[in-house]
C-alpha cells in the first residue's frame, strides 16, 4: 500500500515538472517569434536610411568639388599678389633707403642695419631673376656706400672712444699683484658698454654680410696706438713723479677708514737693493769714473722699466679680453699679434738698451753697471710664465722676444761677474791708492759691496753663472749622484753652491790681491794693520749678512779662518814693539850687586836701555797715532795687547832700575812712569789724541 502511494507521488511530481517545461518551452518560442519580427523591422528601416544617405550624397560631393576649385583659385591669386607686393618692393628699396644710408648709421645703428639688410636682400633678388635690371647697380652701390660708412662708424666710434690709461690706474692695476690694500677694486674699462655694443654690431654685421676683413686691421692700428700710449704716459709718469725716496705714489687709491684722499705707497721692485747699489756705483765712480746714462738711471729707468714690463702684460690681458669681443674667433690671435707688436717691440728696445749700456760700462771696468740687470732680470723671470700665457697662440717670433732678452742679460751679467772677479785679482798696486792710516781699501769695501747684492738676486746670478762652463770654471759636480742630492732639491743645492763659489773664488782672489797691496807699505807693521782692518772688515760684513752662510757652503768654518789671518796679522804687527820691549827684557840686562857701585860701562848699559826704550816708544806712539783701527773691539783689543807686553816688561825694569844711581840727570832717562806708558798706548790709533 506504501509503495502504490509513493509511485503516485512520484508521478505526479514527474508529471508537474513536464508541465513546467511545456510552459518554458512555449514562452521561449514566444519570444524568438517576437525577436525575428524587431530584426526584420531594424532591417527594413537601417535600408531605408542608407538610401537616403546615399541620395545626400549624390547631391554634396559636386557641391564640395565646385567650392574646393574655387579655394584654390582664390589662394592662387592672393599668393600672385603678394608675390607682385614683394617684387615690386625691391624696385622701392633705394628710394627708400638711401637717405638714411647717406645721413650714415651714427646715433641709429639699429636701423641703419636693417636698411642694409633690406639693400643686401634687394641685390640678392636682382642677382637671381634680373642681373641685367638698372636696379641691381643702384643697390649694390647703395649697399658699397653702406658698407664704407659703417666701416668708417667703426673706425670713428674706436678711434674716439681709444684713450690712454692713466698712469695711476696702471699702477693700481699692478699694484693688485702686490697685495697692496686698495679701497676698492681697480677695474679697466677701455670703452663704454654702449659704444662696445655697437662696435659689436659693426663687426658682426662686416664678416658676416659684408665680407670685410679691413676692419681688423684699423682695430689693431687704433688699439696698438692706444697700448703704446699707455705704456709711454707710464714711463713720462715716473720721471716727473720719482723721488728720492724711490716710492711712487697712487692718488687713485682713496682710504676707506677717514673718507678722505690719501697716498698708499707702491713699493718698487728691487728698491732697497737699488739703494745698496747706487752707493756701490758712486765708489766705484770715484775709481774708473761715472757711469754712463742719467744720474737717475736707477731710480728712474730701471724702476720705469719693471713697472712697464708688468703694466703691458696687464693692459695686454686687458686688450684680449675686449678683442675675443669684438674680432672673430678665428682672427683674434693673428689681431693680437700685430696689437701688441709696437708696445713689445718698444720694451724689448728699451731693455736691450739697458743691456748695451751695461755692456759698455763693463768694456771701461766700470761693473757695478751690472747690477742695473740683476733687478731687471728677476723680474723678467718672475713674470716669465704669465707673459708667456699673454703671448700664448701668438707668433713664435713674438713669444721667443722676451727669452732672447733675458739670455742677452744673463750673458752680459755673466761676463760682467767673470771680469769682476778678474778685476779683483788684478787690480794695480798703486801706492797713491793706499790708504795711508792703513785702514780698510776701497777695493775690499766695493767688492764686499758687490757680493751684497747677489743676496737678493741669488737664482738670478747663479742662473747668470750657470750660463758658464761651470764644470771647468768652479769644479763643480754637474751631476746629482756626486752631489748625493734627490732630483728634487739638486737645482736649488746646485745654485747654492754655485753661488758660493763663486763668492769664495771674490774673497780669495781679494786676498790675494790684499797680501799684494800691503807689500807696497815700507812699514810691516802698517802692512799687517792694513791686512788685519780689511781681513776683519771682510768677516763682519760676512757676519752681518747671509754671506757667512753662502761662504759656509764651499769653505767649512770661514770665520775661524778668518780670525786666523787676523791673529797671524796682530802678530806681525806685535813684532813692530820689539824695538821697544827688547832693550829692557831680562837678558839684556847688565848684572851688579844692590848696594855696591855701578861700573861707568853698567851705567851706560842701564841709560842705553833706558834711551832706546824712551826712543823706541816715542817713535812708534807718534808713529801709530795715525794709524787707523776703525773696529773698536779689534783697536781695544790691540791696545790691551800692548800695554800687557809693553807696560808688563817696563814695570819690571822700571821698578828694577828706577831707583838704582846710573845717572845724575834721572829724568833725562827715566821720563815715563808706567801709568804714562799705559796711556800713550791707550792713544794709539786716535788721530786726534
Amino acid at each position: 500500500m506504501i509503495l502504490i502511494e509513493d509511485a503516485s507521488a512520484r508521478k505526479r511530481d514527474i508529471e508537474e515538472k513536464l508541465r513546467q517545461e511545456q510552459e518554458t518551452l512555449l514562452f521561449m518560442r514566444e519570444s524568438l517569434e517576437k525577436s525575428d519580427q524587431l530584426t526584420k523591422n531594424m532591417v527594413s528601416i537601417l535600408s531605408s536610411f542608407e538610401s537616403r544617405l546615399m541620395q545626400l550624397e549624390n547631391s554634396i560631393i559636386p557641391v564640395h568639388k565646385q567650392t574646393e576649385n574655387l579655394q584654390r583659385l582664390q589662394d592662387n591669386v592672393d599668393k600672385t599678389l603678394s608675390c607682385l607686393d614683394h617684387v615690386i618692393s625691391y624696385y622701392h628699396v633705394a628710394k627708400d633707403t638711401e637717405k638714411i644710408i647717406k645721413e650714415g648709421p651714427a646715433g641709429r645703428l639699429e636701423e641703419y642695419l636693417n636698411c642694409m639688410a633690406r639693400i643686401q636682400k634687394a641685390v640678392e633678388y636682382f642677382q637671381d631673376n634680373n642681373p641685367d635690371s638698372p636696379e641691381l647697380n643702384r643697390v649694390k652701390l647703395l649697399f658699397e656706400k653702406g658698407k664704407e660708412s659703417l666701416e668708417s662708424e667703426f673706425r670713428n666710434l674706436l678711434t674716439r672712444n681709444s684713450k690712454a690709461v692713466p698712469p695711476v690706474v696702471i699702477l693700481d692695476l699692478v699694484a693688485g699683484d702686490d697685495e697692496i690694500e686698495t679701497a676698492d677694486e681697480v677695474s679697466l674699462e677701455h670703452l663704454p658698454e654702449n659704444i662696445l655694443q655697437d662696435l659689436i654690431c659693426i663687426s658682426m654685421w662686416l664678416v658676416e654680410y659684408g665680407r670685410n676683413q679691413d676692419f681688423m686691421n684699423v682695430y689693431y692700428q687704433i688699439r696698438s696706438n692706444q697700448l703704446d700710449r699707455s705704456i709711454k704716459g707710464l714711463k713720462e709718469h715716473f720721471r716727473k713723479n720719482s723721488s728720492s725716496s724711490g716710492v711712487l705714489y697712487s692718488p687713485a687709491i682713496q682710504n676707506k677708514k677717514n673718507n678722505t684722499p690719501s697716498k698708499k705707497a707702491i713699493k718698487r721692485p728691487g728698491h732697497d737693493h737699488e739703494l745698496r747699489v747706487k752707493h756701490l756705483s758712486d765708489t766705484l765712480a770715484e775709481k774708473h769714473g761715472p757711469a754712463v746714462g742719467k744720474e737717475d738711471m736707477l731710480d728712474s729707468e730701471i724702476d720705469s722699466y719693471i713697472h712697464c714690463i708688468s703694466a703691458f702684460i696687464k693692459l695686454a690681458q686687458s686688450e684680449y679680453q675686449l678683442l675675443t669681443e669684438i674680432i672673430p674667433e678665428h682672427h683674434q690671435k693673428r689681431t693680437f699679434d700685430s696689437l701688441i707688436q709696437e708696445a713689445l717691440d718698444g720694451l724689448m728696445v728699451e731693455g736691450e738698451s739697458i743691456v748695451s749700456t751695461a755692456r759698455r760700462a763693463i768694456m771701461r771696468h766700470d761693473y757695478s753697471a751690472v747690477l742695473t740687470i740683476f733687478p731687471i732680470l728677476k723680474h723678467l723671470k718672475q713674470m716669465k710664465q704669465e707673459f708667456d700665457q699673454v703671448l700664448q697662440g701668438t707668433a713664435a717670433g713674438t713669444k721667443n722676444k722676451l727669452p732672447v732678452l733675458i739670455t742677452s742679460m744673463e750673458t752680459t751679467g755673466a761676463k760682467a761677474l767673470e771680469e769682476f772677479a778678474d778685476s779683483i785679482k788684478n787690480d794695480p798696486d798703486k801706492e797713491y791708492n793706499m790708504p795711508k792710516d792703513g785702514t780698510v781699501h776701497e777695493l775690499t769695501s766695493n767688492a764686499i759691496l758687490f757680493l751684497q747684492q747677489l743676496l737678493d738676486f741669488q737664482e738670478t746670478a747663479s742662473a747668470m753663472l750657470a750660463s758658464q762652463v761651470l764644470g771647468d770654471t768652479y769644479n763643480i759636480p754637474l751631476d746629482p749622484r756626486e752631489t748625493g742630492s734627490s732630483s728634487s732639491n739638486y737645482n736649488s743645492e746646485f745654485s747654492r753652491r754655485l753661488l758660493s763659489n763663486y763668492i769664495c773664488k771674490i774673497l780669495g782672489n781679494l786676498q790675494l790681491n790684499l797680501h799684494s797691496k800691503a807689500k807696497v807699505y815700507e812699514d810691516t807693521a802698517l802692512g799687517a794693520v792694513f791686512l788685519l782692518n780689511n781681513f776683519n772688515y771682510i768677516l763682519k760684513s760676512l757676519e752681518k749678512s747671509e754671506l757667512i752662510q753662502l761662504v759656509a757652503v764651499t769653505l767649512k768654518h770661514p770665520d775661524k779662518t778668518y780670525k786666523g789671518h787676523i791673529e797671524e796679522q796682530l802678530q806681525i804687527y806685535q813684532r813692530s814693539w820689539f824695538k821697544v820691549t827688547t832693550p829692557i827684557t831680562e837678558s839684556n840686562m847688565p848684572t851688579f850687586q844692590p848696594g855696591t857701585k855701578l861700573k861707568d860701562k853698567e851705567r851706560q848699559a842701564i841709560k842705553d836701555r833706558f834711551k832706546a826704550f824712551n826712543d823706541g816708544l816715542e817713535e812708534l806712539c807718534k808713529i801709530q797715532k795715525s794709524w787707523a783701527i776703525p773696529d773698536k773691539e779689534q783697536r781695544n783689543k790691540i791696545r790691551r795687547a800692548q800695554k800687557e807686553n809693553v807696560t808688563g816688561a817696563y814695570r819690571v825694569f822700571w821698578q828694577r832700575y828706577s831707583n838704582v844711581p846710573f845717572t845724575k840727570n834721572t829724568e833725562k832717562y827715566i821720563k815715563y812712569r808706567v801709568e804714562q806708558v799705559e796711556e800713550m798706548i791707550e792713544k794709539l790709533f786716535d788721530t786726534s789724541a
